[in-house]
């Protein structure tokens, strides 16, 4: 009898389990049975370990064999144990030192002629295996810069099952062929989900190198200070206006603004991404906020996340520590627009499914663009809107009341004027202007967050605002005045005291006052309190 094991790694969302595949041999009718709730695709191992196997030149042994995946009780799918299971087995017919393998994590699909395909999540199951106390993984070559993100591990990348012998039986090395400059890889097939990338428009770091900035934007000058605004404090932001105004230009803008990810920060992004297959080729590391505008026919599945079989990440989750910009708000289904409610105020995502609960992070800053009617030229100071009154408030009221109360920005976008799109040659502030503005900001936000769980204006609660960190004696009294009209609800309330937080930081201030106030409340609720126009005239 022969008795060999090895680990891998099973994902659950963006979370890995290591799981022990353990490997057994007994005399017997040859029969090849793998047990520990393993899906289709895992049991469907079985052929392509036998096949790899045989083809890397070694025997395959004719005995009863039953290979087992514990823990038993958590779900296991996926190509990815097929490294695992192809080494444990060979380990149980003493063809490698069994020792030598239960200290290693194998991650990797096989092709029936022994060559180690990529999957997806390479850095969550690192991340996994590191945190379970393993040093030492076993990935596909071309996801080893992927794996050597993560600090404290040792990374051993192969192309074949050939290579792999050779390296844990000190043998040597076999070379393998690569493929052909210029030719696709074939090994890389499959890895990218089919039509997902149109999720994920693009990082801020690409949306600047293809002439993204904000000087492009001609006029809006209270738009432009609400941008700001957003990206110093991770408010939610919400644009209105006629078409052509411009709101998607602002949106588009706005990864730009952003500071650069840290490092704990681009493991997070990166790991979401990896699961989701999306990560571009040549960078395993994602270090700019990513952006992410997915049409208005999304369904919930693909807002939040699910989707038949292993739940995937949605278009929240990838959005995450960057941009989600939903153009055409009033277009997407009510049921999938309110699905992001809790993940807006929780900052992630928690699926549960019969198999079991799913868990991705969503730490999103979330912008909104609509029309103000079903024609777009419905307005203040325009009558050319042919639609209804009823029609015009129906329209409005596809964005849930709920939904709008957690948008701490709310900003009209008004047509462009003659004399702006004159001046439009002397231009507006670049986006690398308004950035140093939001770092200055978010470093003083940060060294006043110091010690607490939160980093931006936009995460800390309404009771440790007031709390802790009140604004200027008399500052709130507007504000307040508004509460009492019912114009203002208590978490709206609270939310103007982030963003007059947020305004404090951009100019410099110790705490907010009542100019700050009287600037948040008009950025919240669109009323004309005689605030400043841009942040600075605030200065």
């Amino acid at each position: 009898m022969g008795f060999a094991r090895t680990c891998s790694v099973a994902l659950v969302g963006a979370e890995g389990v290591v799981v022990e595949v353990q490997a057994d041999l007994e005399p017997g009718v040859a029969a090849f049975t793998l047990v520990g709730l393993p899906d289709k695709s895992l049991s469907e191992s079985r052929d392509r370990v036998r096949a790899a196997v045989v083809n890397s030149g070694a025997a395959w042994p004719q005995k009863k064999l039953t290979v087992g995946l514990s823990p038993a009780s958590v779900p296991k799918g996926g190509s990815g144990f097929d490294l695992a299971v192809a080494c444990a087995v060979m380990g149980a017919a003493e063809l490698i030192d069994p020792g030598v393998l239960a200290e290693l994590v194998m991650i990797g699909e096989l092709g029936l002629d022994g060559r180690v395909r990529p999957v997806r999540g390479v850095l969550p199951v690192v991340l996994a295996a590191v945190e379970a106390g393993y040093r030492q993984v076993v990935v596909p070559e071309c996801a080893a810069a992927e794996a050597a993100l993560v600090p404290g591990v040792s990374v051993l990348g192969v192309r074949s099952l050939r290579q792999l012998i050779a390296v844990l039986t000190d043998a040597p090395v076999p070379e393998e062929e690569p493929a052909a400059e210029g030719r696709p890889d074939p090994m890389l097939a499959g890895l990218r989900l089919p039509g997902a990338a149109a999720a994920v428009g693009a990082s801020g770091g690409v949306l600047s190198e293809q002439g993204c900035d904000l000087a492009d934007v001609v006029g809006g000058l209270r738009p432009r200070a609400a941008l700001e605004v957003a990206a110093a404090g991770g408010h939610h932001l919400f644009l209105s206006g006629p078409p052509g105004t411009g709101k998607t230009m602002l949106a588009e803008r706005l990864p730009t603004l952003l500071p650069a990810l840290e490092r704990q920060e681009s493991l997070e992004v990166t790991a979401v991404h990896s699961v989701a297959g999306l990560l571009p080729p040549g960078r395993p590391l994602i270090d700019r906020p990513p952006y992410c505008a997915p049409h208005h026919s999304a369904t919930m599945q693909a807002l939040v996340g699910g989707g038949k079989g292993t739940a995937r990440p949605g278009a929240v989750s990838l959005a995450h520590r960057g941009v989600l910009f939903l153009d055409e708000a009033p277009e997407f289904s009510r049921t999938a627009l309110d699905a992001l409610r809790q993940p807006l105020e929780s900052g992630h995502v928690v699926i549960a499914r019969s198999e079991g609960v799913v868990r991705f992070p969503a730490k999103c800053l979330m912008v909104l663009a609509a029309n103000p009617c079903p024609c777009g030229r419905f307005s203040r100071h325009d009558e050319a809107c042919e639609c209804s009154p009823h029609s015009v408030r129906r329209y409005q009221a596809r964005i849930s009341g709920p939904l709008l109360d957690r948008v701490d920005l709310r900003v009209e976008v008004g047509p462009v004027t003659r004399s702006e799109l004159a001046a439009r040659e002397a231009g507006g502030e670049s986006s690398a202007t308004v950035a140093a503005r939001v770092r200055a900001a978010r470093e003083r936000t940060a060294a006043r967050l110091a010690g607490t769980p939160w980093r931006t204006n936009g995460e800390v609660p309404g009771r440790e605002l007031r709390g802790r960190w009140r604004a200027a004696p008399g500052a709130m009294e507007r504000a307040e005045r508004l509460l009492e009209r019912g114009t203002l609800t208590a978490r709206g309330l609270d939310r103007v005291l982030r963003v007059a937080w947020t305004v404090a930081d951009l100019v410099g201030r110790d705490r907010p006052d009542a100019q700050d106030v009287a600037f948040a409340v008009e950025l919240r609720t669109g009323f004309q309190l005689g605030a400043a126009t841009t942040i600075g005239e605030l200065v």
